[in-house]
This record gives C-alpha cells, sequence and structure tokens, in this order.
C-alpha cells in the first residue's frame, strides 16, 4: 500500500527560512532508514508557496490564482511517499519524522484496484501498472 506523508507548511517554511543543520542532518538519517527499509519512493521539500501557483477549475475553465493563499497550516512544504503494508505501519513511520514541531497527514494513494472496472477497464488498469512499473524500474536502475 502507498502512503503519502503531507509535511504541513509553517509561518517559517512560508517566508523561507531554512531548516537547522540539525535538522537536516537529522531528515539525511531518517531517509536513509526508509531507504534501508525498502519503503522510500520518493521525498522531497517544497519551496514556499510565493515561489508557486494555484491553478482552479471552475466550468471547465482554469483560473490562476496568484499567492498568498490560506494559512500556512493549510499548505504542503514537503512529502514522501512510501510503500508498506499498513496504515498503521505508515503512521509508524510519519511517528518516528525528526521534527520538534509541526504536522504531518497521512494520505493512502488510490491503487488501480481500488477503482470498479466500470469507471477503470481492466485495459486502462493494465496500462496504469505498465507505467508504474517503468517508473519504478527507471527510479531504481
Amino acid at each position: 500500500m502507498r502512503f503519502m506523508l503531507q509535511v504541513r507548511a509553517s509561518h517559517d517554511s512560508e517566508a523561507g527560512v531554512m531548516p537547522s543543520a540539525e535538522l537536516i542532518a537529522a531528515m539525511g538519517v531518517f531517509n536513509q532508514s526508509m531507504i534501508d527499509a525498502g519503503i522510500m519512493l520518493a521525498g522531497e521539500g517544497l519551496q514556499a508557496s510565493a515561489k508557486g501557483a494555484r491553478i482552479t477549475f471552475s466550468d471547465g475553465k482554469a483560473s490562476v490564482v496568484e499567492p498568498p493563499y490560506a494559512a500556512p497550516n493549510e499548505l504542503i512544504s514537503g512529502f514522501w511517499i512510501i510503500d508498506v503494508p499498513s496504515r498503521e505501519a505508515a503512521i509508524d513511520w510519519a511517528q518516528r519524522v525528526p521534527f520538534r514541531d509541526g504536522a504531518i497527514d497521512v494520505r493512502q494513494i488510490f491503487e488501480a484496484a481500488d477503482f470498479p472496472a466500470d469507471l477503470l477497464p481492466p485495459e486502462a488498469a493494465e496500462r496504469e501498472q505498465a507505467w508504474r512499473a517503468a517508473q519504478n524500474k527507471a527510479g531504481r536502475s
């Protein structure tokens, strides 16, 4: 089961304040522990939302919304994608993140098997699975 661990932004991350050297080192150790356990598929920090944009859709039309957006704790400042056997395992890993303050949301990622065949026909599910396998192979080569 794949899960995304979403790190909530803070006033500091939205202001572009870099984490301390100690936190960066601790995060490196944490990331390595997930790599060694064979569960980490991806993990990245995100620049402040001021360097991005939001695209909203209404009646089939896209609009660009420039920052600032909502309160920082409603934004994402980083993430990991992990592959673990259960929700409980994902929560266990999230609890190991070496943060002193903050919040992490644990969200399960949809798999092709989660969709009924009338929404995702078998041939589309097979295409999705083949694409994923190729991405995983390319990322681990």
